[in-house]
């Protein structure tokens, strides 16, 4: 009877982890490729960066988060591409993903540009039962996931609305419901002495995000830009407020506060014209503390010539 309701509760884990199934990043805002497609070639240049983020350090098993995205414009402007390559681990679960990005850039005047983008790509899905610490050391998995390793083809779209002092993202991740696995079971219960069928599976939620951000110019050396993020998944909405500060067309620093989690800073530094580095920390409020703290650090390269002089060219 231990044994099915061990796997009950890992059935369980496994529908609330949904919500993360997205790696979290604070810097989106800095490189929004990360999230959505039409994004790609949005910077006029051609653009790497590469992300590093330690979430919840204090909480065992908590994710690590690698990304790295490049993507430019080409075709005199008119087309966006773009790739992605993710590694995300979450206690004993792990996924890597690679995606190619492709985005149709419409200029609608002389002030508004309108993305049109797609993502496909092929995520790989690793489960090791191995890295699970059980608190009876007699325990164990009554369904052996030690060695699942599945893939499936995972799509993206997104649409995005620019100009020199203004952005609107809307995308969809995971638009085509990728099931990783779908497996069924035969367990004996020991009260009933009958056998007993249990399904274990996982499939890719879509993800909605809309990103929206203004740079409003208080004099030459001060520009002041508040951004929102709002993502719903699995019928549950949360959203980010960003308060940034660019100074001297140098130096990004700002605050920011996640809905049901808690509040965080950043900072980002042109170090030189193509290179960009950026850092931020989060921590959770009340009992959201007891996760710990959260870093993440991000490097950027643009190279390109901004010929176009505006409030924030390099973000925006």
């Amino acid at each position: 009877m231990k044994k099915i309701i061990l796997i009950v509760v890992l059935l369980v884990l496994t529908k609330s982890f949904q919500a993360q199934q997205d790696p979290q990043y604070s810097l989106y805002q800095f490189n929004q490729m990360a999230i959505n497609p039409a994004y790609a070639g949005s910077k006029n240049a051609l653009t790497v960066v590469m992300d590093m983020r330690k979430q919840w350090v204090s909480f065992p098993g908590a994710p690590t988060t690698l990304g790295a995205t490049i993507h430019t414009p080409v075709m005199n402007n008119k087309l966006g591409l773009g790739l992605n390559l993710v590694s995300d681990q979450i206690g004993a679960r792990s996924t890597t993903g690679i995606y190619g990005s492709i985005a149709y850039i419409a200029k609608l005047n002389n002030k508004f540009k309108l993305s049109f983008g797609l993502r496909a790509g092929y995520l790989n899905y690793k489960f090791n039962f191995n890295k699970v610490n059980y608190k009876d050391v007699n325990e164990t998995s009554l369904v052996d996931l030690s060695n699942v390793n599945k893939g499936a083809l995972d799509m993206d779209a997104g649409l995005y609305l620019r100009s020199n002092t203004f952005y609107l993202g809307v995308s969809a991740t995971h638009i085509n419901g990728a099931s990783i696995y779908n497996k069924d079971y035969t367990v004996l219960n020991n009260v009933t002495g009958l056998n007993q069928n249990v399904s274990s599976a996982y499939v890719m939620s879509t993800h909605l995000f809309v990103v929206a951000g203004k740079a409003f110019a208080i004099n030459d050396n001060l520009v002041f830009s508040p951004s929102v993020m709002v993502k719903y998944v699995s019928t549950k909405t949360t959203a980010d407020l960003n308060l940034n500060f660019l100074m001297n067309k140098r130096l990004w620093l700002g605050v920011f506060l996640k809905q049901d989690y808690g509040v965080g800073m950043l900072a980002q530094v042109y170090a030189t014209e193509k290179l960009r580095i950026g850092y931020a920390y989060d921590s959770g409020l009340g009992s959201k503390r007891i996760l710990g703290s959260s870093h993440e650090i991000m490097i950027g390269f643009d190279f390109g010539n901004y010929k176009t002089k505006t409030v924030s060219p390099r973000f925006l």
